[in-house]
């Protein structure tokens, strides 16, 4: 697994094979003593050179600063297939307030995530992701699929409106350096669940989730982490306690009635003389439409084969109709 290059395993991990005999065979065997015996037998590496970026906390609150971002590995080498693992981490608590893993990286699968953190804990004060597409327009890098003349961060793509629906800022980091600080959880993360779905001979995404799941709950609620010497759930709960939090309560905003119209896609249409509009070959009837009028559309997939779609037009709610995914072509699930 270390010599291959699509899986995230770079060196040897005798913390994980301490854990794993306490676990699965009630044994309790010093992390020394394990190094020893691994030498003995040739199971060890020279210490990589130490990383360069800042690893310290530089919020004073949870909420603060939201790390997201996603990562493309052979996450399980039995399954021979690449996943995407989505992580969100609260960065003053180290916290992991969202991690799942999905086959294709879609805007849809980044709202989802968002709005699981939202729902869950509250609209934090700033999410800090990369400058991927799905987070940011870049002229010149996504200018084809935009207007020649629009300007970096000019035209907002779909996970950027739904940040705006929540009043939530976003910054960009502009290297894999200043990404540090979810590196660092993020190396831990996939080094264990890399192990595990190799030793459990995990073929199948849900079972990998379900191998997530569990090596999260370990992160958040046992280990210590190395920069704030404090397990992230306990550092995370001292805060909230103490009122130390930028997490606020989500509302949806009027004219708005349902979390459907904000952690969803969008899209624009015109409604013809016949109250009509026109998704590729597929022509829909809509409700309560006044001919030549702009309609916006907000799609929120309800499972992999079907989306709600809710119709708005001046500020109101004129529609509501369940469409087919495959008929939706173009929208970015």
């Amino acid at each position: 697994m270390i010599a291959n290059p699509d899986i995230p395993v770079r060196h040897y991990n005798y913390s994980y094979v301490r854990d794993l005999l306490r676990e699965k065979y009630d044994q309790k065997v010093s992390v020394s003593t394990i190094i020893g015996r691994a030498k003995q037998y040739g199971f060890s590496m020279k210490k990589p050179p130490k990383a360069t970026h800042e690893r310290e906390v530089l919020t004073n609150y949870v909420g603060e600063i939201i790390q997201h971002d996603s990562s493309h590995h052979l996450f399980s080498p039995p399954a021979k297939e690449k996943w995407y693992l989505i992580t969100s981490l609260d960065d003053f608590s180290r916290f992991m307030l969202y991690a799942a893993l999905v086959k294709k990286e879609t805007s849809w699968a980044h709202i989802s995530a968002l709005q699981t953190v939202v729902l869950t804990y509250g609209a934090p004060f700033l999410y800090y992701v990369d400058s991927h597409s799905i987070f940011r327009f870049v002229q010149g890098r996504d200018s084809l699929w935009r207007k020649h003349y629009l300007l970096t961060d000019e035209a907002d793509p779909q996970w950027k409106q739904v940040m705006n629906d929540c009043n939530i800022k976003v910054t960009y980091a502009l290297s894999p350096q200043a990404k540090g600080k979810i590196e660092r959880p993020y190396g831990w993360l996939q080094d264990r669940l890399v192990r595990s779905c190799v030793r459990e001979d995990v073929t199948d995404i849900r079972e990998a989730q379900r191998v997530l799941a569990h090596e999260v709950a370990r992160y958040n609620y046992r280990q210590v982490h190395s920069t704030t010497q404090e397990v992230p759930y306990f550092r995370l709960k001292r805060a909230l306690e103490e009122k130390r939090s930028l997490f606020r309560e989500f509302t949806i905003r009027p004219p708005f009635q349902s979390v459907k119209d904000i952690f969803c896609l969008r899209m624009e249409r015109s409604i013809d003389s016949y109250r009509k509009i026109s998704l590729h070959n597929l022509q829909l009837k809509v409700n309560n439409a006044k001919p030549r009028k702009r309609v916006m559309l907000r799609i929120y997939p309800l499972n992999k084969e079907v989306s709600e779609v809710r119709f708005w037009c001046e500020n109101t709610l004129i529609d509501v109709q369940r469409i087919k995914n495959s008929d939706l072509k173009g929208v970015h699930f």
